[in-house]
């Protein structure tokens, strides 16, 4: 609605009755019909509200799709992860068990010497090798979940925009 859809009506009438004869004129009030204005106003205002609320609506669920989406991921990623600890701490618990075998069997002071050396050198080449790929686990888990979170986020965000 604008200023030019707007009328002011007035009233002018003669007023009968004067003291020196001559005709004067009573105006009346411009007359405004207000409640068609502030209905107006007031069903803008309703039509705004409603389609920023389905704004909202499709927004929160697209968004609580995503998450929907990186929990399951994540869920998914961590058995992974948990299961390769798992694998590491069988691997782990054979060579401690392996190394103390071999110890046993042990002539010589210079034995126990030369397999300490040996089974720590593989015990921290494999510690080296086994952090490796749980950071690249973690790094894979941390990715991927967050990454329908972001796409959606960024669609959101574009659309608002």
């Amino acid at each position: 609605m604008n200023d030019a859809n707007v009328k002011a009506e007035t009233n002018a009438t003669a007023l009968s009755g004067t003291a020196n004869g001559g005709a004067k004129l009573k105006f009346d009030m411009p007359f405004f019909n207000m409640q068609t204005i502030f209905g107006d106003l007031a069903e803008q205002g309703a039509a705004r509200a409603k389609a920023n609320f389905e704004q909202m609506k499709a927004a929160s669920e697209e968004i609580s799709e995503a998450l929907r989406e990186a929990c399951a991921t994540n869920a998914t990623r961590a058995a992974d992860y948990g299961t390769k600890v798992i694998e590491i701490s069988n691997i782990n618990s054979s060579s401690a068990l392996e190394f103390l075998s071999h110890l046993a069997d042990a002539r010589s002071f210079a034995d126990v010497v030369n397999l300490s050396t040996t089974h720590a050198r593989k015990t921290f080449e494999a510690a080296s090798g086994q952090n490796r790929e749980l950071w690249d686990l973690a790094q894979k888990v941390a990715t991927e979940t967050a990454e329908p979170i972001k796409k959606s986020f960024n669609r959101v965000l574009h659309r608002a925009a």
